[in-house]
């Protein structure tokens, strides 16, 4: 039974990992809106294929998309922090009444 108590735990600290470097992808993009970066560098193309899909829908639930301030990563960090704090440790405690 600790078998699947370590991996379930394992499984959990990898789901962390994830959403946190999707975080950093997610400030990075951020940060190169704000400076005009070449739309051609494989590192820009990489960064807007990853997070386009996610910010996308985020973008159409907002209001106010005319106002030139895009609040969708901001919303996006929002809940990955929520699944990092909420989700994963749900995840470890559960293990505890396996």
């Amino acid at each position: 039974m600790f078998i699947l108590q370590n991996f379930i735990v394992a499984l959990a600290k990898v789901i962390y990992i994830v959403l946190t470097v999707y975080m950093w992808i997610i400030i990075f993009r951020a940060v190169i809106s704000w400076v005009n970066a070449d739309p051609y560098n494989k590192i820009v193309i990489f960064l807007y294929r990853v997070t386009e899909p996610v910010l996308r829908p985020v973008r159409r639930l907002l209001p106010g998309q005319n106002l030139g301030v895009d609040f969708s990563p901001i919303i996006v960090i929002l809940v990955i922090f929520f699944l990092r704090y909420f989700l994963v440790e749900t995840i470890i405690q559960s293990v505890r009444y396996l």
